[in-house]
């Protein structure tokens, strides 16, 4: 064991300089956490796209089986662990003398020493999920102890290890760096489409002011965009692509790309390490959560770019110049697979300049600062009258098809009031109100209040929001859903007719499919408010049913139960025999709780087990033992 003594004679080495250099300068400190020596394989790499943020660790298979013995990467002691049913579900975090954790998520079970020293915690304060920090001579480990056996708990959708080595500051690094000869990486990764946007008011993309998306074909040892692309002004490439490893079907991500320009490099992004506190910002560093952009939007936090500025790796051209842009993907074992697209700056042309299209819609959309209004072309005029704060503003379309046209308005300059088209009809603007980034802000008009945070956005936002019947519900409309917020805004409105008791109604974010996510809220006379860090259609819906609980095992041995909700979802549980608190386990995919004994004695009495659900339904099973 290694002695608490001996620890603080131990150089704590901080990471501040280059974390692959100090991932390479560390190869071999490490043991894999899996069958070391042995070859493995991964389900996930660190960078992957996951909803809302990068992977922050590797997945390690485990045979599609739980219950692999786990070792410690290396010596130290445990400085956390978590037991919850959502997120990494059963966690171990280890800190090591280099100063460096490493993290172990997904657990079915901890070791005999660090299960019974949980489980003791958890009988204290009688709680069914814990969160704890030990003191660092309290669990000792070696390297290559058995910690604790691979799971399927939190939100892993099948049984493996989710394994993080992070740096001092509690930065996520790449675990591939430190040099694992269990994995083995070969391939390049691969491109599936490919997109450009327009990124100014005056920029376009084969003419208009629209992201277009383009299919790559593969010959010559690279993927290619075998038709050029008319650009004017600054435009952004955004790639849909994955990695594949060795003798693997499954599709992982991977951490660099790269523009260069005539052979020279512009542009790089590599994403590592991850700070948790600006996770999110993948929802800028990315187009609906898919595509990579390769450009750095306004007000993004991430530090990975170089250089690290506003649109850096925009693409640019002069009138009738045409060039080809190389793009590099590279994964964490350098293997690189190259991309080509051929631009053109498109040539000078009249701002009215005609464009064939067959498509038709009048309507109003919204792009980042820019309002994008769409309407059947008229012999009327050309002019449409923007209403802004009392100035009247004559505006001249940007281009028209054969059916539509369209005009662009910048928002920056000011939110409109009204738009009167050259057909007559008045267009009322969505947005209320804009929001700057960083700053607190609290939207009022009497029907709505909206509270941001400091935290709340990712960039300047331009609220949109009204009453909306969704399902034959009372609901709101916030934005949408593909737009998107760092962190919580607080809501407040007064929805109508609502069914049953306020006690039991509450707000759900309605997803696209129907599926509806329980946001809660508190009552307020005829109002309710609610927090949310997410944007699109909510609804005020009722659950008055408490959960159903359904006996699978109750003997002197065990507890065990099936227990499920109709609508809002389990909140919480507790359990008693003769009496005394008995801790129950949780796994939320199966619907199952179950007991674990402090001693090994067994159970005698009344039984009862209480379930809440989020919207405080209880139900109460009793028994006899």
């Amino acid at each position: 064991m290694l002695k608490l003594s001996n620890w603080g004679r131990i150089f704590v080495f901080l990471c501040l300089g280059s974390t692959a250099v100090f991932a390479q300068e560390q190869q071999g400190y490490y043991l894999f956490p899996i069958k070391p020596g042995e070859r493995n394989f991964l389900a996930g790499t660190m960078a992957e796209i996951r909803p809302n943020h990068f992977h922050s660790g590797v997945d390690i298979k485990t045979e599609g089986r739980q219950g692999l013995p786990i070792h410690a990467a290396a010596a130290g002691y445990v400085h956390r662990i978590k037991i919850s049913t959502q997120g990494y579900g059963n966690v171990l975090y280890l800190k090591h003398p280099n100063g460096q954790y490493t993290v172990y998520a997904h657990l079915r079970n901890l070791n005999d020493e660090i299960g019974a020293y949980m489980r003791a915690k958890m009988y204290e304060y009688r709680v069914n999920e814990l969160e704890y920090f030990p003191e660092p001579d309290e669990l000792l480990v070696k390297r290559g102890d058995t910690i604790a056996y691979s799971g399927n708990t939190g939100s892993s959708m099948g049984p493996h290890l989710h394994f993080e080595i992070r740096d001092s500051l509690d930065r996520a690094l790449d675990p591939l760096d430190f040099g694992f000869e269990e994995i083995i990486d070969s391939i390049p990764p691969f491109v599936q489409r490919i997109a450009i946007t327009p990124l100014g008011i005056n920029s376009r993309v084969n003419g208009m002011f629209q992201r277009r998306e383009f299919p790559v074909v593969y010959y010559d040892n690279a993927f290619r965009v075998n038709q050029e692309i008319e650009i004017t002004g600054k435009v952004g490439i955004e790639v849909l692509a994955y990695d594949q490893l060795n003798d693997m079907y499954n599709r992982n991500g991977f951490p660099t790309y790269k523009i260069l320009r005539e052979g020279i490099q512009i542009f790089e992004s590599t994403a590592k390490p991850l700070d948790f506190s600006l996770g999110r910002f993948i929802l800028s560093h990315t187009h609906k959560n898919r595509y990579t952009r390769l450009y750095k939007k306004p007000n993004n936090l991430f530090d990975f770019y170089q250089p690290d500025s506003t649109f850096a790796g925009a693409i640019s051209l002069e009138s009738a110049v045409s060039e080809e842009v190389q793009v590099q993907l590279v994964d964490a074992y350098q293997n690189t697979r190259n991309l080509f697209l051929k631009f053109r700056g498109e040539e000078d042309y009249d701002l009215l300049r005609t464009y064939n299209s067959t498509s038709y819609n009048e309507s109003v959309s919204y792009e980042d600062h820019h309002m994008v209004i769409n309407e059947t072309n008229h012999q009327l005029g050309d002019l449409a009258l923007f209403y802004v704060h009392g100035y009247q503003f004559e505006i001249p379309y940007e281009y028209q098809g054969t059916n539509k046209r369209t005009y662009l308005w910048d928002m920056r300059l000011g939110i409109p009031d009204s738009v009167k088209l050259c057909s007559g009809k008045v267009l009322i603007p969505e947005v209320q109100t804009k929001v700057y980034f960083q700053d607190e802000a609290l939207y009022d008009d009497g029907d709505f209040r909206v509270k941001f945070e400091a935290h709340s956005l990712l960039d300047d936002f331009y609220l949109r929001i009204a009453h909306k019947k969704i399902d034959r519900l009372p609901g709101i409309q916030i934005n949408g859903f593909y737009e998107y917020l760092r962190g919580h805004i607080e809501v407040q409105f007064c929805p109508e007719e609502i069914e049953g008791s306020k006690d039991h109604n509450h707000v759900y974010l309605r997803y696209e499919n129907g599926f509806k996510r329980f946001k809660g809220g508190i009552w307020e006379e005829d109002c309710i408010t609610f927090r949310t860090n997410q944007l699109g259609d909510f609804v005020v819906a009722q659950d008055s049913i408490g959960p159903t609980i359904r006996p699978i095992r109750v003997n002197s041995y065990e507890l065990r139960f099936s227990i499920r909700d109709n609508l809002s979802g389990i909140r919480d549980f507790e359990a008693y025999v003769d009496g005394e608190w008995v801790l129950m386990r949780y796994e939320h995919k199966q619907a199952m709780i179950w007991s674990e004994k402090l001693r090994n004695s067994p159970f005698n009495g009344d039984v009862v087990l209480k379930v809440r659900d989020m919207a405080n339904n209880e139900s109460i099973f009793r028994g006899k033992i």
